[in-house]
C-alpha cells in the first residue's frame, strides 16, 4: 500500500530503524537471540509511534506553554527550596529523620509547583506573547486572523451552512463559558428559551462536524466578573479576534472597545440575487396568490415572485421573465410571468 503522508513515511522508516537497532544490540549481545531483540525494537518504536498520535493535537504553541510552565514551576520550587524553610539547621542537627522529611517536602514542592505553573501556563497560552527584542513569536498554527463566537450566533446556525460551504477560512474561537451559557439555556424552564438553547447545541455539533474548519474551544474565562459580553469582549481584545454574533447590542458594545463586528444579517443582505425586469429566474409555486390565476414562489434569498397565470403550474419548478419589482416593507416582491416549465 503505498504512504499517503510523508508523516506515515517517517513512522515506517523510524520503525525500520529500530528494528535494524534491535539487530545491532542483538550482534553486539553475542547474537544469540535476535527474535527477542527485534521484538523489543519493534515494542519500543510501536509505543513511541503511539505517544506521537496521542500528541496529535499538541502544537508548537503548546510546547512552548509546557516548556515555560517546567521553567517557572522548577524555579519557585528551586527558590523554596534554597530558603532557611528548608535548612535542616534550623530545626536541629539532631533531630532524627529531619533529612528524609525535608527531601520529602521538597519533592512534593517540584511536583506541585512545575504541574501548577505548567497547567496555568497551557491554560493561559492564548493570552501571552514570548517577545525577544526585536523578534516576535507567533504560534505556526494559528490562522492570521480569529473569530469568536458568541451564543446567539450558535443559535442563529448560519454559520454552519457558511462552514460547510467552505467560505469560513479563519479559525473559530468558542469560550467555554458560551458552551456552558448554551447548555443553561437549554435547561430552562421556559420552552421557547429551552428550544432556542437545544438548536444551538445542535447547530454546536454540526459545526464541530464540519471538516477543514478549525473550531477551538478556548478554557480561559478571561475572569470569572462581569457579564458574558463583557468576558466575549476581553477575550476578542486579547486575541485580535473579530466578533461574530446577530446581537446588535452586543456588536455596538464591540465595536466601540474597537472589536470588528461579523454581520451575519449584512452578509445576507450583500448576497441577495439581483433581478431587473427582462431576467428569466427558475423559481418554484408554492401556493396561490391573491388574485385570480396567480402563483406564488421564493428566490433562495427569500424574495417573494408572484407569477402571473401560474396557478395551473402549482408545485412545479418553472421558468419566469421579470416583469416588475416592487420595493416593500419587508425588502421586495418581484412580478413575473410564465415562459416554460424546468
Amino acid at each position: 500500500m503505498l504512504l499517503k503522508s510523508p508523516i506515515r513515511a517517517v513512522r515506517a522508516a523510524f520503525l525500520a530503524l529500530c528494528l535494524g537497532g534491535g539487530a545491532l544490540v542483538n550482534y553486539a549481545d553475542g547474537g544469540g537471540d535476535l527474535a527477542r531483540h527485534l521484538s523489543m525494537a519493534a515494542i519500543l518504536g510501536l509505543l513511541l509511534i503511539l505517544v506521537d498520535m496521542l500528541l496529535k493535537g499538541f502544537s508548537l504553541r503548546s510546547l512552548t506553554g509546557l516548556t515555560l510552565g517546567l521553567a517557572v514551576g522548577a524555579l519557585i520550587s528551586y527558590f523554596v527550596s534554597v530558603s532557611p524553610l528548608m535548612d535542616e539547621r534550623v530545626y536541629g542537627e539532631g533531630t532524627s529523620d529531619i533529612k528524609s522529611k525535608i527531601f520529602a517536602a521538597r519533592i512534593i514542592l517540584f511536583l506541585a509547583s512545575t504541574y501548577l505553573a505548567t497547567v496555568i501556563t497551557l491554560r493561559s497560552r492564548d493570552e501571552f506573547n514570548l517577545v525577544i527584542p526585536y523578534i516576535r513569536f507567533n504560534a505556526l498554527d494559528t490562522p492570521p486572523n480569529l473569530v469568536v463566537l458568541d451564543t446567539s450566533s450558535l443559535i442563529d446556525g448560519r454559520i454552519v451552512g457558511l462552514a460547510d460551504s467552505g467560505f469560513v477560512t479563519a479559525g473559530l474561537v468558542l469560550p467555554r463559558f458560551i458552551i456552558e451559557e448554551l447548555q443553561t439555556v437549554a435547561d430552562s424552564n421556559e420552552p421557547t428559551r429551552r428550544a432556542r438553547g437545544r438548536r444551538g447545541l445542535a447547530n454546536l455539533n454540526a459545526l464541530k462536524e464540519v471538516k477543514n474548519v478549525d473550531l477551538r474551544i478556548h478554557e480561559s474565562g478571561m475572569g470569572p466578573q462581569g457579564t458574558v459580553d463583557d468576558r466575549l469582549i476581553a477575550l476578542a481584545l486579547s486575541l485580535k479576534a473579530a466578533l461574530l454574533t446577530t446581537d446588535y447590542n452586543l456588536a455596538q458594545i464591540a465595536r466601540f472597545h474597537g472589536v470588528k463586528w461579523l454581520n451575519l444579517n449584512a452578509l445576507a443582505k450583500s448576497m441577495k440575487f439581483e433581478v431587473t425586469p427582462g431576467d428569466v429566474v427558475e423559481v418554484e409555486l408554492a401556493r396561490e396568490g391573491r388574485e385570480p390565476g396567480q402563483a406564488v414562489g421564493h428566490l433562495p434569498d427569500g424574495s417573494m415572485v408572484v407569477v402571473l397565470d401560474g396557478a395551473p403550474h402549482l408545485g412545479k419548478t418553472i421558468a419566469a421573465e421579470v416583469t416588475n419589482i416592487t420595493p416593500t416593507n419587508a425588502g421586495r416582491m418581484i412580478f413575473a410571468k410564465v415562459r416554460a416549465l424546468v
